[in-house]
Parts: C-alpha cells; sequence; structure tokens
C-alpha cells in the first residue's frame, strides 16, 4: 500500500469514527471531550488527507522510503494524543503524560514530512 493510499483509507475510518464520536457526544449531551474530538478530526481527517494529497502529487517524494513510515507514525501520534487530551478533559489526569507524548510525536513527524517536502525532487518543485 502506498503512503497517499494509507493516508486516505485511515483517514476515511478515522472521520467515520470521529463522526459516530461527536454523534455520541451530541445524542448524550456530554461535550467534555470536544477538544479531543476536533484533535482527532483534524489531525486524523483533515491532515491525513492533505499528506495524502502532497504524495500523490509528487510520486518521487511518495516512494522514498520514509514516507511510510511518516504516515505511521502519524497515525500513532495522533490516536495517542487525542486519546490523552479524552481522558484529561473527562476530569483523568493520567491523560497528561498520553497528551504530551503524543503532541511530540505529531510534532516531530510533522517536521519530518516537512524534511520530506523541502527535499522534493527538482523536477517535482513546480508541483509544490
Amino acid at each position: 500500500m502506498t503512503p497517499s493510499c494509507l493516508c486516505f483509507r485511515a483517514g476515511v475510518l478515522i472521520l467515520i469514527a470521529g463522526m459516530a464520536w461527536g454523534l455520541q457526544m451530541g445524542i448524550s449531551g456530554e461535550h467534555s471531550a470536544l477538544a479531543a474530538h476536533a484533535h482527532f478530526n483534524l489531525l486524523g481527517f483533515v491532515a491525513l488527507f492533505l499528506i495524502g494529497i502532497f504524495y500523490r502529487l509528487n510520486p518521487s517524494v511518495e516512494s522514498n522510503a520514509l514516507a511510510k513510515p511518516q504516515v505511521w507514525i502519524w497515525i500513532a501520534g495522533t490516536l495517542l494524543l487525542t486519546f490523552g487530551v479524552a481522558l484529561l478533559h473527562l476530569g483523568h489526569p493520567i491523560g497528561d503524560p498520553f497528551a504530551g507524548v503524543g503532541s511530540i510525536i505529531v510534532l516531530l513527524d510533522a517536521i519530518l514530512f516537512a524534511w520530506l517536502v523541502f527535499h522534493a525532487p527538482p523536477g517535482e518543485a513546480s508541483a509544490l
């Protein structure tokens, strides 16, 4: 599976899970985890889809050996960050280290993605 395909598939699964979570919050009237829900949808769906589009438009970057691990790290960091933020907003301080570590993972992975973007071959520079 290519990195872009992984982004699209994971993004759609996260979109469905995020919408179901939002629906559950709406039905229950309990919105304390709203911040986690927002992080989940923005990092897990929106950002993954944008990363996937970039990879699809830049095949030589997508073929870089670091592209697929970059996507998996993003997914793992997003899940960890979301889990931690949800715990925190539901009143469980144990979520703090999960949110912190997840945030650092996503930040470092964003730096890896930026490195991949800025090191695109010159022939693809016009696509950037």
